[in-house]
């Protein structure tokens, strides 16, 4: 599987001549979307979820499908009848030719005073883990694990935990695009040296085969 990083949360996985997005948002590449087989969104929040971007790619190419959570799902099924499927933990579908596990309930607390939305990650083909803005511990062996190192409901603490519960063998960053060239070497300092896996960043466009 090739697994190329886009900008902030959104990655590609290629396998056997298809492709996998997942969480293309508009901190993301315009094209993130497109030359997709299939789409995976894990919520709604505009940095994970474009509407726009997603409507042009199901727009490009009738067989296109995307798999959601239902808040994002009600703003594309009636445009895109039977090809926007509503998932929720502890469901498992294939998409692409990629096997895909559902894992995860809710969004990280931002503020106590702010309401919690729906937030699902994604374990595709029991390898690649990707988690949207929590840190769901899937409960099962991940190879490669998605780490959101930078937003505003988490700290650098919280993100070595994570790793450590999750036991990955690669933790690949992802949910970067606030933080700084100034700052990163500080946060590969500590993921790389406490998190207890392979830590790796990679440059937007920037790829690697697992």
């Amino acid at each position: 599987m090739k697994l190329t990083k886009k900008s902030h949360a959104c990655i590609r996985l290629e396998k056997a001549g298809r492709t996998l997005v997942v969480d293309p948002g508009v901190f993301s590449e315009a094209d993130a979307a497109a030359g997709a087989d299939a789409l995976l969104v894990t919520h709604e929040h505009p940095d994970h979820f474009s509407e726009e971007r997603l409507r042009v790619a199901l727009d490009a190419d009738p067989a296109v499908e995307v798999w959601t959570l239902r808040s994002v799902a009600e703003q594309l099924s009636g445009a895109f009848p039977g090809r926007v499927h509503t998932v929720g933990d502890g469901d498992t579908f294939t998409a692409a030719g990629f096997d895909v596990q559902v894992h995860g309930h809710l969004h990280a607390v931002i503020h106590p005073d702010l309401p919690r939305i729906t937030n699902v990650g994604f374990l595709v083909d029991g390898s690649v883990f990707h988690p949207g803005d929590a840190l769901t511990v899937p409960g099962e062996q991940v190879e490669t694990l998605m780490i959101p190192v930078m937003a505003p409901w988490n700290k650098v603490a919280e993100v070595i935990e994570y790793v450590r519960e999750v036991k990955p063998r690669l933790a690949i960053d992802i949910h970067d695009a606030l933080l700084t060239d100034l700052a990163r070497p500080i946060y590969d300092t500590h993921i790389g040296n406490l998190g207890g896996a392979e830590h790796r960043r990679l440059a937007a466009g920037e790829s690697t085969e697992l």
